[in-house]
């Protein structure tokens, strides 16, 4: 995988120079990223119940993967920087967690496990639930599987530009000890 410029170029071995990047690529990822961004958090939170936090955080990680895909690895590192993926990774674990720790806190471990209706809210215990579940807990599960998976495309990407850019470096550091030797025999 070639990262491309911020100018829209990429460089390309093998004689063929520069090529540009196709517009209509750019366009339709400029338009479906943030509409499959949007979908994926209604998948995590728009629906009644539980079970859209791994498929919602999937999604939002096909974004973020179509991003570095389209507009280079570099560029989407750079919208997600490591440091910031590590604090979203932990956030979610800790969403995650943290819910249920408080509901055997609040409930003081009596009647049953994880009493989601144990939490202080202005409302009947049923939607206590859902609220809980859907926002808390899908969203800190959706946090954790977003920032993985792009995690792991942009490890894996950015270790083949490295190996891309070591091979370029040691075929021109070759070319120019041939180009010495063809002048020192001279």
């Amino acid at each position: 995988m070639s990262a491309g410029t911020e100018e829209g170029w990429k460089e390309k071995e093998g004689g063929r120079g520069k090529e540009e990047r196709d517009v209509i690529v750019d366009t339709v990822a400029r338009v479906m990223i943030p509409l499959a961004q949007l979908f994926a958090l209604y998948v995590m939170i728009g629906t009644e119940g539980a079970g859209g936090g791994f498929q919602g955080g999937v999604i939002f990680a096909a974004t973020l993967i179509l991003f570095g895909t389209v507009f280079g690895v570099k560029r989407g590192r750079e919208a997600l920087p490591e440091g910031i993926n590590a604090i979203l990774n932990s956030l979610g674990l800790y969403i995650y967690a943290g819910v249920g720790i408080l509901c055997i806190i609040l409930t003081m471990g009596a009647v049953e496990y994880l009493n989601y209706g144990g939490f202080p809210l202005p409302t009947e215990f049923a939607l206590r639930r859902g609220y809980l579940v859907t926002y808390a807990i899908e969203v800190g599960i959706g946090i954790t599987v977003a920032t993985v998976f792009a995690s792991l495309f942009f490890d894996l990407a950015w270790r083949e530009d490295v190996i891309e850019s070591r091979e370029a470096s040691s075929a021109s550091a070759r070319r120019e000890a041939d180009a010495r030797n063809a002048q020192g025999g001279e």
